[in-house]
């Protein structure tokens, strides 16, 4: 590749893009660049709102965006965004209007050599004051196109009732086909991807991705956030259980598709 990505990995830990995001937006200060502080967050849609608490922390703005480095773009190059950032492992500032993986491991040893801990000190440390979101991306490739199609119009039908309903013990608070108006230029992106959001934090969203080779390719992401230290250290599949069994249970997935299981799990 040409180094746009980028992966941390700690001892004995391994920091989801999404937390990386939120890791690297609160300590940004700490390195000579972002002393200032930072204008605003912008993050895909789909990532983990681990971010959106570092920017009520510090005050700031938060954007939440559709899949696509343009939406960041915009937002960069307004002013109104300093650092931003997907789930599929790409952040980037408002240095350049790409996405770029060799600054973010920059800036990540920036913040290990002024705080002096490790990975998973400074990861735990954030967990403890901003609380943890747990976070998986599941991908069903090669799906009979009809069938993906189907799934995706049928959730998309029953969302006006979803809010209230009670599902695999969670509660649905809201339930939306995410729609994005560009603040910069005006423009208007609709059905972006189906979000559910439940009581408590927690949010499943099904997205269907053009990027596969062959059918189509449905991404359901999942998300629970957990304020309580002392539930930190769960399992990622144990701490996202409710939601995935919410998640089959709303779009029926085995019976639409035939899948058992996810193809990759990230």
């Amino acid at each position: 590749g040409d180094g746009d990505r980028n992966l941390i990995i700690g001892r004995g830990i391994f920091v989801t893009p999404s937390d990386s995001l939120a890791l690297l937006a609160a300590n940004a200060h700490l390195a000579p660049g972002y002393a200032a502080g930072l204008k605003g967050i912008a993050r895909s849609m789909p990532t983990s709102a681990a971010a959106d608490r570092v920017a009520e922390a510090l005050g700031i703005g938060i954007y939440e965006t559709p899949t696509g480095w343009k939406f960041f773009g915009n937002l960069l190059d307004a002013g109104l965004a300093t650092i931003c950032g997907e789930e599929s492992a790409g952040t980037g500032s408002d240095h350049v209007r790409e996405k770029d993986g060799l600054w973010a491991v920059l800036l990540w040893l920036n913040i290990l050599a002024v705080r002096k801990q490790s990975v998973r000190d400074i990861v735990e440390a954030h967990w403890a004051e901003h609380g943890r979101n747990y976070y998986a991306r599941h991908d069903y490739e090669a799906i009979e196109t009809a069938a993906a199609n189907d799934l995706v119009a049928d959730l998309r039908n029953r969302l006006a009732a979803l809010p209230g309903q009670a599902v695999a013990g969670l509660t649905i608070a809201a339930a939306d086909d995410f729609a994005y108006l560009d603040p910069v230029d005006g423009s208007e992106s609709a059905h972006q991807g189906i979000r559910v959001l439940f009581e408590g934090g927690s949010r499943a969203v099904f997205r269907l991705s053009g990027t596969g080779t062959s059918g189509a390719t449905l991404r359901v992401y999942l998300e629970r956030f957990e304020p309580d230290p002392a539930r930190h250290g769960l399992a990622t599949a144990e701490a996202l259980a409710e939601v995935i069994a919410a998640a089959e249970a709303l779009a029926g997935i085995r019976a639409r598709t035939g899948r058992t299981q996810p193809d990759v799990i990230t």
